[in-house]
């Protein structure tokens, strides 16, 4: 009961790249290599007019537990998934008692919309916009790493958020896509000065 479309998919040059949460780690190289393995045996044989089937059933029981183990982790990573588990849904703010504004008032909110997209609105009182988060994968430091495209902006940018103790968030970079910062290692580059804690408004 293998779903060989799927590993077709997997193994061709235009599956999804590494930095996507949804592509697969170093195993999927491993599951394509037994897969090439079992397809290079099968054409060997019929050229030859040989038939063995214990050396293709072989490494296709040990690509099977690779297999299962991708597909696992790729159905567990969806964006909305890893956003609601991070903690990231709802409306932040830098002060939740002021109305929305350009200012400290200024809410920027994480929802989940229809389809399981994960949506950014901000609200600065007389302008709100919206735009969708189209990554999100969380580090092995617990940050999370997002990816958003802005339709006002018309760019992708990058940028981490980082939980505190006390509940609250900061950001810890902020990027565009040619790998310029606003944001780095938690300061903002055009002062030097830390970036402020976003607290969640209830």
């Amino acid at each position: 009961m293998l779903a060989f479309p799927l590993i077709t998919f997997l193994c061709m040059d235009d599956a999804p790249g590494t930095g996507f949460p949804q592509a697969a780690d170093h195993s999927r190289g491993r599951i394509c290599a037994e897969i090439e393995m079992l397809d290079f045996d099968r054409r060997s044989a019929q050229a030859s007019g040989a038939v063995n089937v214990k050396g293709p059933f072989r490494r296709l029981a040990l690509a099977v537990p690779f297999l299962l183990t991708l597909t696992l982790n790729v159905s567990a990573e969806t964006v909305a998934e890893t956003a609601r588990a991070w903690g990231l849904i709802g409306p932040w703010s830098l002060d939740c008692s002021v109305a929305p504004d350009r200012g400290e008032g200024a809410v920027l909110a994480y929802q989940i919309a229809s389809g399981d997209r994960v949506v950014h609105r901000r609200n600065f009182g007389a302008t709100i916009d919206e735009s969708e988060v189209i990554a999100a994968k969380v580090s092995g430091d617990g940050m999370l790493n997002l990816r958003v495209f802005f339709p006002k902006l018309k760019q992708t940018r990058e940028y981490g958020f980082a939980m505190q103790p006390d509940g609250t968030m900061r950001a810890m970079y902020n990027r565009n896509q040619k790998g310029e910062y606003t944001i780095r290692n938690g300061k903002f580059t055009a002062n030097g000065n830390p970036t402020p804690s976003q607290h969640k408004c209830n």
